[in-house]
């Protein structure tokens, strides 16, 4: 089981996504280490991502999508959007929430909101249940 205290700023990616709560980091096999991390256990969709492979964000390690100049991008506008209908979370309000308390005080209130509050391990965000005990997300 992953706790939420795993969950560290590594895992957020420049869009704004949480890859801590990402079922394929969440995985027992073959577990992908996010955006940030290498390509090992990564999915094609990931690895191929134009916002991943974004010459500007490229350029700039710890660069986040919201201090580009292009900013919000149409693919970010439209992953957004995507995450918002289907799961619940928005990389742009992830990513004004960066912006405005910093990103540790950001992951710290990741580790409270996606805590699995039967068994306490991380709920993935893909999922409507606890991959660990099942307790439905609220």
């Amino acid at each position: 089981m992953i706790f939420p205290e795993s969950l560290d700023a590594k895992m957020i990616a420049a869009c704004g996504m949480n890859c801590g709560l990402c079922r394929g980091h969440l995985r027992e096999k073959n577990r992908c280490s996010g955006c940030n991390g290498d390509d090992a256990g990564m999915p094609r969709s990931c690895m191929t991502c134009r916002i991943r492979n974004c010459d500007e964000i490229k350029a700039s390690a710890d660069a986040f999508c919201f201090e580009c100049r292009r900013f919000p991008c149409a693919r970010l506008r439209q992953l957004d959007k995507r995450y918002r209908t289907k799961y619940g979370m928005s990389m742009l309000e992830n990513l004004a929430s960066i912006r405005e308390l910093g990103l540790e005080r950001f992951v710290a209130s990741e580790r409270e909101r996606w805590r699995c509050p039967e068994c306490g391990g991380v709920v993935c965000v893909h999922k409507e249940r606890c991959l660990y005990c099942g307790h439905v997300r609220s």
